[in-house]
C-alpha cells in the first residue's frame, strides 16, 4: 500500500486548475479505512497523524497543521492561509471516527479494505472516510501547485462524532469566528438503478437530538396486594399519550424549498401534499406527509419511546419504571420546549422527566446564494440535468455545534451512491469507485470558488 500510495502522490498534475489525482485519492481512502477508529481503540491520533504526513509532504508548513490529543483520540486543523485578513475563515468539516464492528458479522473484514466489483468495502467507506480522503487529496494538491486563495481554508477533522462530540464541541468554540463551513457528513447525490446521478441535496439544516427519561416511582409491595400506584400501568398511560400526540406541523425555508422541489418527483398524492404544505402551511398536507415515516421528520418534532425499564421480581410489585423517548426536534424549537410538552402529556406530578446528557439544539443555516450557485454549479458540471435542492436531515453531525456558535453551516458531500448501496453503520458499508475523479473536481470547484482565487 506505502508504495502505491507513493507512485501515486508523486503523479499528481501540476497544472494551475489541475483537480487531485484519483489513484493517489484512492489510494489515501483504503489507507484511512485500515485505521480502527473506533471509540476505545485508541487509533484516531495514528490516522490524524497519517493525513497530517499527506498534507506536509504536499508543502503545509509545520505550524499550519496540528493535531490536538483529547483523551484517546484527537482532532486535526489543518490550514491554508489568505491573502485578505480581513475574510472570516472558510472552513472544511469532517470526522475521522467510526462506528463499531463486529468483523463476525461482515462478508470481508471491516477493517482490511478491499477493492471489489467497482467498490470499496471497509467500516467507515461512506461514512465518513471517503470524503474526509478527497478533501485531504484536494487541498495537498491546492498546496502543491502554491495556490494562495483571498480567504483562509481551514479543515477540521473531529474524532468522536459518532459519539460523545466533544472533540466537535472543542472545534466549533475555537473556530466559531468563520465565515462559513462545509461539512462533507452530509447532503450527496443519488444515483438511480442504473447508476446514473438524478438528484443532490445540500444539507442546510439538521433536527436536534435530544433523550429524556420519564420514570415513576411506589414503595412497591407484594404482588398479591396490587396498589392503585402501579409505576407500570402509570408508565404505561404516559406512554400511550405521548404515542398519540402530533407535535405542531412547522416550516422553515429550507423545509419550504426542498419540499416544493421534492413535490413533482414523488407525485401522487404525497406530491400534491408537499406542494399544498410548501405554498399554504395546510395542517391537512403536513398530516398526509406525517403518515409517512420518510417524510415525516419534515413537517414537525418527533418523539418516541425506544427502551423501558421496570420491575425486580415476579412476584413484587414494581418500585419503579422508566421509559426513555427520543426526539428529533425541529430547528429553532428548544430542548427545554419539548420538556414542557412532554410533562404536559405525561400529566402526573410524581413522574420525573430528566434530560439525558447535554443536548444541544440549532437552528437551519440560511440558503445563502453563493453557496447554492457554487455548489450547484460544480454538482451539475459533473452530472448535468440533476436536480439540486436543499434538505434538512433527521440526524446530527459535527454542523449541529457550529451552527450552535453562528457559523453557517452545509453538508455538501461529494458522493453519490444507489439507495440500495446506502450502507453507512451497517454490514458491509461500501462505496462506488468510479466517482472518485468527479469528486475531486466538485471538492476543487467549491473550495476554489467560495475561497476566492
Amino acid at each position: 500500500m506505502a508504495c502505491a500510495l507513493t507512485a501515486a502522490l508523486l503523479a499528481w498534475p501540476h497544472g494551475a486548475t489541475a483537480s487531485a489525482d484519483a489513484g493517489a485519492a484512492k489510494a489515501i481512502l483504503l489507507r484511512s479505512i485500515a485505521f480502527r477508529t473506533v471509540q476505545g481503540e485508541g487509533q484516531v491520533p495514528g490516522l490524524a497523524a497519517y493525513y497530517a504526513s499527506i498534507l506536509k509532504a504536499a508543502g503545509f508548513a509545520e505550524g499550519d497543521v496540528a493535531i490536538t490529543p483529547m483523551g484517546e483520540t484527537a482532532t486535526l486543523a489543518a490550514t491554508i492561509p489568505g491573502r485578505d485578513p480581513a475574510l472570516k475563515p472558510l472552513l472544511l468539516s469532517g470526522h475521522m471516527d467510526v462506528v463499531a464492528a463486529n468483523p463476525a458479522d461482515w462478508t470481508r473484514d471491516p477493517f482490511v479494505p478491499v477493492e471489489e466489483n467497482g467498490y470499496i468495502f471497509g467500516r467507515g467507506a461512506e461514512d465518513n472516510k471517503y470524503d474526509v480522503a478527497m478533501m485531504v487529496a484536494t487541498l495537498a494538491q491546492l498546496r502543491r501547485e502554491g495556490w494562495r486563495p483571498r480567504r483562509t481554508i481551514t479543515l477540521l477533522l473531529s474524532g468522536d462524532e459518532e459519539t460523545d462530540m466533544v472533540t466537535t464541541r472543542a472545534l466549533a468554540e475555537k473556530y466559531r469566528d468563520a465565515d462559513m463551513m462545509l461539512n462533507s457528513d452530509g447532503g450527496g447525490g443519488l444515483l438511480n438503478d442504473d447508476g446514473q446521478p438524478v438528484l443532490y441535496q445540500i444539507q442546510a439544516g439538521e433536527k436536534s437530538y435530544a433523550d429524556f427519561d420519564i420514570g415513576f416511582t411506589d414503595p412497591g409491595g407484594h404482588s398479591s396486594a396490587p396498589t392503585p400506584g402501579n409505576p407500570i400501568y402509570r408508565l404505561a398511560k404516559a406512554i400511550d399519550r405521548i404515542a398519540a400526540y402530533k407535535f405542531p406541523p412547522m416550516r422553515n425555508e429550507l423545509t419550504t424549498a426542498s419540499l416544493r422541489l421534492s413535490a413533482d418527483r414523488v407525485g401522487g398524492d404525497v406530491g400534491a401534499a408537499m406542494r399544498r404544505y410548501a405554498d399554504t402551511g395546510d395542517p391537512a398536507a403536513a398530516d398526509i406527509l406525517s403518515g409517512h415515516p420518510e417524510f415525516v421528520g419534515q413537517v414537525r418534532t418527533t418523539c418516541v419511546a425506544t427502551m423501558a425499564r421496570a420491575g425486580h421480581a415476579l412476584n413484587a410489585l414494581p418500585q419503579s419504571a422508566t421509559v426513555s423517548v427520543n426526539c428529533r426536534i425541529f430547528p429553532g424549537t428548544t430542548i427545554d420546549a419539548v420538556k414542557v410538552q412532554l410533562t404536559r402529556l405525561v400529566d402526573d406530578p410524581s413522574a420525573t422527566i430528566t434530560i439525558l446528557g447535554d443536548p444541544t439544539a440549532s437552528d437551519a443555516s440560511p440558503l445563502r446564494a453563493d453557496v447554492m450557485k457554487v455548489v450547484g454549479d460544480a454538482v451539475t458540471a459533473r452530472a448535468r440535468g440533476v436536480t439540486v435542492m436543499p434538505a434538512m436531515s433527521a440526524g446530527a453531525t459535527d454542523s449541529l455545534y457550529f451552527r450552535a456558535a453562528g457559523v453557517p453551516s452545509y453538508g455538501v458531500s461529494s458522493l453519490f451512491m444507489r439507495a440500495q448501496d446506502g450502507f453507512a453503520h451497517g454490514l458491509n458499508e461500501r462505496v462506488p469507485v468510479a466517482g472518485i475523479r468527479e469528486s475531486l473536481e466538485q471538492w476543487d470547484r467549491v473550495i476554489r470558488a467560495l475561497a476566492g482565487s
